[in-house]
């Protein structure tokens, strides 16, 4: 996705969406813990942090990848142990599941559902598509 954005940059516009899927158990603390690094400007990279190490998921290593990431770790524990974002995540969640998103990845590129994650040179020709039609 990063390539994608950078290529195509003010030309399309990526929103990243919670679904912490219910089949895994450390799914919603791992997006609580993304939206508390998103508070301190840093939620990319607490996210590729996430999908890099997608086996350790508990709260001590949540904590630990906000030291790495250079957190405020005093904040990020305050923001997770409140579950601040809770409801926003619910909210999201609730959405993918009424637009009919049942798994991760999936994407919208101007209303068209994509499960997975399609090659890159295939996402390219859907955005190339999408932009033609919309006269980009």
């Amino acid at each position: 996705m990063r390539q994608v954005v950078e290529q195509y940059g003010e030309e399309v516009r990526l929103v990243f969406r919670d679904l912490p899927l219910q089949m895994h158990p450390n799914a919603l603390p791992a997006a609580l813990a993304a939206e508390c690094a998103h508070e301190q400007g840093k939620f990319w990279e607490y996210h590729d942090l996430l999908f890099a190490n997608q086996t350790q998921l508990d709260e001590a290593s949540l904590k630990n990848y906000a030291a790495q990431v250079g957190l405020d770790t005093a904040a990020f524990d305050e923001c997770f142990t409140s579950q601040k974002y809770l409801e926003e995540i619910n909210k999201d969640y609730s959405d993918g599941v009424s637009y009919g998103v049942d798994a991760t990845p999936t994407f919208f590129v101007n209303g068209v559902k994509i499960r997975g994650l399609p090659p890159l040179e295939s996402f390219k020709q859907i955005v190339d598509q999408a932009l033609a039609e919309a006269g980009e």
